[in-house]
């Protein structure tokens, strides 16, 4: 089990890396993300889970990952800067 966590927050690492990237190299980064987050909400919505007779947990589970994810991409605050 530990070994499938390991390679599941890699996965989640590298993808969040992709999405920043190419959220950095579009015209709107931040209308970019929005979407994509959204697009990502409606797979984890629609996906099919087999095996599961209680299937609203993992998805809300999956919800919160993907939140993890894009917060992570949130543009620094200008309160942040250091002159």
């Amino acid at each position: 089990m530990d070994e499938l966590n390991g390679r599941m927050l890699a996965c989640q690492l590298l993808i969040t890396g992709l999405i920043a990237r190419v959220a950095n190299n579009s015209r709107d980064p931040l209308s970019f993300l929005t979407d994509f987050r959204d697009e990502m909400h409606a797979v984890a919505a629609g996906i099919n889970i087999a095996g599961m007779d209680d299937t609203a947990r993992v998805r809300h589970t999956m919800r919160q990952t993907i939140d993890e994810l894009f917060s992570l991409m949130k543009p620094p605050s200008s309160d942040d800067t250091i002159d």
